[in-house]
């Protein structure tokens, strides 16, 4: 028998009134609810006056039908003329009400919200976040921050890495040398006290969120080596790690039911090892989860896994959790959020008993000391919104292997209209609710370009071709055409650096060639604007070198403006030994001021000449052969307005 209770919610004392039909594309919802029925009569008043506890009723009931998946975050919102109405099977049901309804009237501004009907519940039961604190500590307040923000958007997990090689930030007074500053490599005494770890586990709590804390074992384990004086898998430190594991589990998270306990890129010497620590763990009432690859595990011999990036196979009868095709800290800001958003996860439309979802994980291999530096090089929360809807509403067009991080050029495209729309009310919540936050990520929808056939270049890096004298719709050179085709979008790979595995502009990309991308954009006066240019993102996981004063990177790429050859930033870092070690600093235009460029009014000419050598360097292991190019207002914060890009008016 269902029954009736009162909800407050503190943000819901404004004036409403209903909406029409018209405006639904006004609503900045993420993510985008599964079911939604809208009123078809006119605008009228809905409530007059604020609205108080009274008029808002919370309803228990036992099952809602639609929700064929994960029924137990399913929820029905009504809103009415009369009053709002929750329906839900459990409280984390209601949560996820409450947040779908605080956007509504956030994006109402204030004044209407629809009257309309939601029906809506997750495609997977694991949407969650990953940071890996071990080689980049991240405050607790930061921390905290961030649970508060992203579980608006439904996340619900927080995937906590507290032990690596460089450090042991999980304080443990039966073995306080493990937080000891000369058990460091990197950020010496920083690490989490009890008190610390039970703040996050409670705030996390209180926001629906699932902790799930790792101690990474018996690999990169470095730091308990030193700390300890022995190896994870020898007799003495499988003791050791039993006793730690029965303080983390009864005295500092006894409420979190799971432990990670990592088991990747690691060398088993003793066989025993893994089906013990597991067998503990679980006889101290948690669930264990483990790295794929890593052990091999057997159906029953772990409670669930997590798909090291692409290499990770699910195996029937193991839940399984999907990296998302490698890490964020691998990500641009603007090519990879395209196949992030369109790709199923795990290439299916929902979850199911063996397909649990998704955990996006930051690796600093390369030191970020300053966590807001994390979150901006990585472009952190629009990566994470592109997670929350996808791994909410389920689906996509593909799994990395059609348009991958290239989006299409046919605006009537479904895909194209989908990532539109996503990128719309994004940058809707960019400009709101995460207003003040790092956040690198500016409309690009709206950016054109036609783009060569690439031409050989013998490993001349220099080397000339028909499109540094003019510009044409197709060249002879040697005897060969070659075309041009459109792209779109403000971040555009030639090749990604997982190569073909990952779909990009060309199909098959080869060394030893030169690309060029060119458009035309009209400006309605003359006027500085700011340039977010690149033709390298640094990989946060990468020792790569700077790149070279004078140069924007090692492929002696040019950028031009209106003829003028626009120079590259002067690099903060000069070091010439490779190391993860040095912080990045300026080397990626997420980190930097935009670039002032001087306008013409009417149209300017944009050309790149893009060249590469070899796709790996002993500069740069990972050569990413691609651009960046938007031109945002002088501050960086958004897309420069009323700019047209149209690279048909370039044609000679």
């Amino acid at each position: 028998m269902s029954h009736c209770k009162f909800l407050l919610l503190s943000s819901l004392f404004f004036l409403l009134s209903c909406s029409t039909k018209k405006e639904v594309a006004k609503w900045n919802l993420l993510p985008w609810p599964q079911m939604i029925h809208q009123e078809e009569s006119q605008p009228h008043q809905l409530i007059k006056g604020e609205i108080g506890p009274g008029m808002i009723r919370e309803r228990w009931v036992n099952h809602i039908p639609e929700a064929v998946v994960n029924p137990e975050e399913a929820y029905r919102l009504r809103i009415t003329k009369d009053s709002i109405l929750v329906e839900a099977v459990t409280g984390e049901g209601f949560y996820r009400a409450r947040q779908t309804l605080d956007q509504l009237v956030a994006s109402s501004g204030g004044n209407t919200i629809p009257a309309l009907e939601i029906t809506d519940w997750p495609a997977f039961r694991v949407r969650g976040f990953m940071h890996d604190v071990g080689r980049s500590f991240i405050s607790v307040e930061e921390l905290k921050r961030q649970i508060t923000l992203l579980s608006q958007f439904k996340i619900n997990v927080f995937h906590w890495h507290l032990t690596e090689n460089q450090g042991w930030r999980l304080e443990s007074k039966r073995y306080p040398k493990l937080t000891d500053s000369s058990s460091f490599t990197r950020l010496p005494g920083q690490y989490y006290t009890f008190e610390d770890a039970r703040e996050i586990a409670v705030h996390c709590k209180a926001h629906h969120m699932l902790l799930i804390p790792e101690i990474d074992m018996p690999g990169h384990s470095a730091a308990f080596v030193r700390a300890t004086g022995v190896d994870m898998q020898s007799e003495e430190g499988m003791k050791i790690l039993k006793d730690l594991m029965d303080e983390i589990c009864t005295e500092v998270f006894p409420d979190m039911p799971w432990i990670h306990i990592g088991t990747d890129e690691v060398q088993f010497t003793n066989p025993s090892f893994v089906p013990e620590m597991v067998a503990h763990i679980r006889s101290l009432g948690k669930k264990v989860i483990s790295w794929n690859p890593g052990w091999n595990y057997q159906q029953g011999e772990i409670d669930a896994t997590q798909l090291w990036s692409y290499r990770g196979k699910a195996q029937p009868g193991i839940p399984t959790i999907d990296s998302r095709f490698h890490y964020i800290n691998h990500f641009d800001a603007f090519g990879d959020i395209v196949a992030l958003y369109n790709s199923r996860i795990y290439n299916a439309d929902h979850g199911s008993d063996d397909l649990a979802g998704s955990i996006l994980a930051v690796w600093n291999d390369r030191i970020l000391p300053h966590e807001s530096d994390i979150v901006l090089q990585n472009s952190f929360y629009p990566n994470m919104l592109a997670l929350a809807e996808r791994s909410w509403l389920g689906g996509g067009s593909e799994y990395f292997d059609k348009h991958g991080v290239i989006l299409p050029t046919d605006e009537s495209d479904d895909v194209f209209k989908s990532f539109a729309d996503f990128e719309r009310r994004m940058l809707w919540h960019k400009e709101h609710t995460f207003a003040g936050e790092p956040f690198p990520y500016v409309q690009q929808t709206q950016v054109k370009w036609l783009i060569t056939d690439p031409f050989p270049n013998g490993g001349i890096l220099d080397a000339t071709f028909p499109p540094d004298s003019a510009l044409s719709d197709n060249y002879s050179y040697n005897g060969k055409n070659y075309g041009v085709r459109p792209a779109t979008g403000a971040g555009i790979y030639l090749r990604h650096v997982w190569g073909n595995i990952v779909p990009a502009f060309y199909k098959d990309p080869q060394e030893n060639h030169t690309a060029y991308a060119y458009t035309a954009v009209w400006s309605p006066q003359e006027q500085t604007v700011g340039l977010w240019a690149s033709t390298q993102d640094y990989s946060r996981s990468e020792s790569d070198l700077p790149p070279p004063q004078g140069e924007w990177d090692y492929k002696r790429s040019r950028i031009f403006v209106n003829n003028k050859i626009i120079a590259p930033p002067i690099w903060d870092n000069n070091h010439t030994e490779k190391t993860n070690e040095v912080t990045l600093k300026n080397e990626n235009f997420t980190a930097r001021p935009p670039i002032a460029v001087h306008l013409k009014k009417g149209w300017n000419k944009v050309l790149l000449k893009l060249p590469v050598g070899k796709f790996s360097t002993p500069e740069v292991r990972l050569q990413k052969w691609m651009f960046t190019f938007v031109f945002v207002t002088p501050d960086g914060k958004k897309a420069m307005p009323e700019l047209i890009y149209n690279p048909s008016m370039l044609k000679e």
